[in-house]
């Protein structure tokens, strides 16, 4: 028979050996688990470099369209300028004019009105 000595030993052993077949196992899936990380970050270096230049292509392509529309805002801020000067030009010229003309008929009508004779009003009441 055994002695408590011996299977105090034979315990320990065996849970020595459970623990080197657990951290075993452990070793291996992080092995497994590095492999397929390197793999992903050697994919994802492959095709960062293309799209990183598509990337700069855009940018390129799009602060060249930035140039362009900054040209015609430009463009279109001067145009509009101008048309607000024509616009008061054409206000001068036509308004002062077409006041006086208005005041000119008011005044002739006015007078008009002053130089006929009154007109007779029937009185209330009676018909014609």
């Amino acid at each position: 028979m055994l002695t408590a000595g011996e299977v105090a030993g034979l315990i320990a052993a065996t849970g020595w050996i459970v623990l080197v077949c657990v951290l075993a196992m452990v070793l291996v899936k992080l092995a497994r688990l590095l492999t397929e990380t390197t793999k992903a970050v050697s994919d994802l270096n492959n095709r960062l470099a293309p799209l990183l230049d598509d990337v700069s292509v855009t940018v390129n392509e799009t602060n060249r369209q930035l140039i362009a529309v900054e040209a015609i805002a430009k463009d279109v801020k001067q145009v509009s300028g101008h048309a607000a000067k024509l616009s008061a030009v054409t206000q001068t010229i036509f308004t002062g004019p077409l006041i006086k003309v208005s005041s000119l008929g008011h005044g002739v009508r006015r007078a008009i009105e002053a130089r006929r004779p009154p007109r007779r009003q029937p009185r209330p009441g009676r018909t014609r």
